[in-house]
């Protein structure tokens, strides 16, 4: 299996990007294919005692930026690294792409270089977030701010698919973001989609408020990229200022600090728990071929467990089960 990695994409980038290619490439025999300056990359690698067996380099000659337009990945920066990566995934010279970089334009190039499964409409990005007893998806998380229920229903069963064959989760239960449980809430929008849901096959829940999200009612949680950027960044922060808190908390007396003591095992399982960087990232789901969007801030870490889950990805062969499921709904 060969798993392209675009070496330029994300804040630490390219030593973090290249350590956890390191990493990963002894760990789980894979080859990588590295896009992005080849110079830069050996320079890199040097310096910092990093082995680049199993390490393949395609030299190009750009970096996307934050700054960046969506469409660049398609128009002005054609020899950067995230361009290349997306093109060396449409040729079939790798299985997976992974970057850490701009996220609009990752979404563009992987609607439009890769292209799209056979009938979705569009592809949702798709973060894997902590809940009470382990985890969920939530779809769409910011690609698609204006959608249709038709386009919604094809985010739970994409959602459904990937949890189950990537994340493991039996029979995933399925459910709608809305501003109330009934069946009747939401705009016209909502209503049409909990009738589509609601018909289907999928294990669907019903309706879920944003304050039972975390408790762990559902596995897969389906909304508008407009809503579901907005959860997912308002559960990144309270998760950031409550552990801020707490650390505060116990740290800022003696009598906090030998408490600290009693229960530290807990509170680096509490922290574990709640960093982003056992996920990875989010997986573009709809591109016809496994794109993964890492983390912006990509450590060495986040990049080991981002290219984990696109070997499970590609093994699960969740994008056939999302073709095939689709064509029998």
């Amino acid at each position: 299996m060969i798993i392209i990695v675009d070496a330029f994409g994300g804040d630490n980038a390219p030593l973090e990007i290249i350590k956890g290619c390191s990493q990963s490439a002894e760990e789980f025999g894979v080859k990588i294919l590295l896009t992005g300056s080849e110079s830069v990359i050996r320079k890199t690698a040097e310096e910092n005692n990093i082995s680049l067996e199993n390490i393949e380099i395609e030299d190009c000659s750009e970096v996307i930026t934050m700054d960046d337009k969506a469409d660049a990945v398609l128009k002005t920066k054609k020899d950067s690294s995230m361009a290349v990566g997306l093109r060396c995934l449409n040729e079939g010279r790798g299985d997976a792409f992974i970057s850490a970089g701009n996220s609009g334009a990752l979404c563009v190039g992987a609607t439009i270089a890769v292209k799209r499964i056979k009938g979705i409409k569009r592809p949702a990005f798709a973060p894997i977030l902590p809940h009470a007893d382990g985890f969920f998806m939530l779809l769409d998380g910011g690609a698609n701010v204006d959608c249709r229920p038709e386009m919604l229903y094809q985010f739970a069963v994409m959602g459904s698919v990937y949890m189950e064959r990537v994340m493991g989760v039996k029979n995933p239960r399925v459910a709608l973001a809305n501003v109330g449980t009934e069946e009747h809430k939401g705009n016209e929008l909502y209503q049409e989609t909990y009738k589509l849901l609601k018909d289907s096959k999928l294990n669907f829940v019903g309706n879920v408020e944003g304050r039972d999200i975390p408790a762990g009612v559902c596995d897969v949680v389906v909304c508008d990229g407009f809503t579901g950027n907005l959860i997912l960044k308002t559960y990144e922060g309270v998760a950031i200022t409550l552990m801020k808190k707490i650390k505060h908390a116990f740290a800022d007396s003696v009598r906090g600090k030998m408490a600290a003591a009693l229960v530290l095992k807990e509170l680096k399982d509490l922290k574990t728990r709640f960093d982003y960087n056992k996920y990875g990232g989010a997986p573009i789901l709809g591109s016809s071929k496994p794109v993964f969007k890492a983390h912006g801030d990509s450590t060495a870490v986040t990049l080991r467990n981002a290219i984990q889950l696109s070997i499970n990805y590609v093994n699960g062969e969740a994008i056939k089960e999302i073709s095939s499921a689709l064509q029998q709904a």
